[in-house]
């Protein structure tokens, strides 16, 4: 049985943190006065922010991350009011080569430090429990993406939700490119929702939105690529507004192999 890397689980309402402690079944209220790494286990992840030099944002690694005075700043906060792991994107920030959208992202590594670079086979599952807090017109919140075994820089796949409520997963056609939307739920803007990311045996894609669960095939085009997953506010527009953009706050993530 695999144990969740990430721990903290909300109430019903999504309002209150609680943080899960890691292989019992206590849990403690989270401190909404501490930096994120205080009430989340950030070991396993890497932070992307929407700063730095053209086409190469700057990153921060877990090492800061960690603990109740770890990193955070107007990108990346603890919100005071409820405890959730703030991302904020703005339309105009710095982006990586590949796109041209701004992020404050967490993305997957290994305990060691190293890049997260897992193969399809196994099982492999992230879930969240989360809010958008205002979106201009959507926003990625949860994705697996390629890592080594070729040349592409697209994802497996992309989790959205629009600025009208709906919940949207994007499935890659193939690592050259060209998306599929599914409509897989609907929320609005402000409400708290869940979704479990996973991969199971290889070839199916297992998402979960608020208890309902869906299944699509990964063409086999992707086996030779190894994943790992991201998580937070890949904001999907651009301008020249610093005030316009996507927050997204995070009550529960976790994720697992097996």
């Amino acid at each position: 049985m695999t144990r969740p890397r990430l721990l903290a689980a909300a109430t019903a309402a999504g309002l209150a943190l609680t943080l899960s402690v890691l292989g019992g079944g206590s849990a403690d209220a989270a401190d909404p006065h501490v930096a994120p790494g205080g009430n989340f286990d950030l070991s396993i992840w890497q932070l992307q922010e929407p700063v730095g030099s053209p086409g190469s944002p700057t990153t921060i690694p877990s090492s800061r991350l960690q603990g109740a005075n770890g990193y955070q700043d107007a990108y990346f906060y603890t919100d005071t009011r409820d405890g959730a792991m703030t991302f904020w994107a703005p339309e105009k920030g710095v982006t990586t080569p590949n796109s041209n959208y701004a992020r404050s992202e967490l993305r997957e590594m290994n305990r060691n430090g190293s890049p997260a670079d897992w193969a399809l086979g196994g099982s492999h599952r992230m879930s969240a429990t989360l809010r958008v807090v205002s979106v201009t017109k959507n926003v990625c919140v949860g994705q697996i993406h390629l890592g080594s075994g070729g040349s592409s820089t697209k994802p497996l796949l992309e989790l959205y939700q629009h600025a009208n409520g709906d919940i949207v997963l994007g499935t890659e056609n193939s690592p050259s490119g060209g998306q599929t939307p599914h409509t897989v739920g609907h929320v609005p803007v402000g409400r708290t929702w869940s979704y479990t990311i996973a991969v199971s045996g290889g070839n199916t894609i297992d998402l979960t939105v608020n208890g309902t669960t869906t299944h699509y095939a990964i063409p086999s085009s992707f086996s030779p690529y190894k994943q790992y997953f991201k998580a937070g506010s890949y904001n999907q527009s651009s301008s020249d507004s610093t005030t316009n953009g996507a927050r997204v706050a995070f009550y529960k993530l976790t994720v697992s192999h097996g």
